[in-house]
């Protein structure tokens, strides 16, 4: 599985970005896929996750309400959508995926297997 991440960049406070990842060597459908972000001098966490089935979502508490991660199949590709964005968003963001079939209430400690380049996302007050 390759994973292509693209969308970050300079916004300010309270703005909007939309990140992308195109996945390629495996379909989404049989794929639990994260986007974690990584500030400086700080630990990588985990923002938000997707459910192999779609079914299902995890969120960060910090992040709950103003990001919204989706999949489109067609294009293989899954979307984190940051609105209301906040200093503390800065960071370089990262998408992940697993092909391993996780229980819903496991979003938030997968393992994940193969990794994406990181995104600038800065947003500045």
């Amino acid at each position: 599985v390759q994973l292509q991440a693209s969308g970050g960049g300079l916004v300010q406070a309270g703005g909007s970005l939309r990140l992308s990842c195109a996945a390629s060597g495996r379909t989404l459908r049989s794929l639990t896929m994260g986007w974690f972000r990584q500030a400086p001098g700080k630990e990588r966490e985990v923002v938000a996750a997707m459910h192999w089935s779609g079914g299902s979502t995890y969120y960060v508490d910090s992040v709950k309400g103003r990001f919204t991660i989706s999949r489109d199949n067609a294009k293989n590709t899954v979307y984190l959508q940051m609105n209301s964005l906040k200093p503390e968003d800065t960071g370089v963001y990262y998408c992940a995926a697993d092909p391993r079939l996780y229980i819903s209430s496991s979003l938030h400690r997968v393992p994940y297997d193969y990794w994406g380049q990181g995104t600038q996302v800065t947003v500045s007050s």
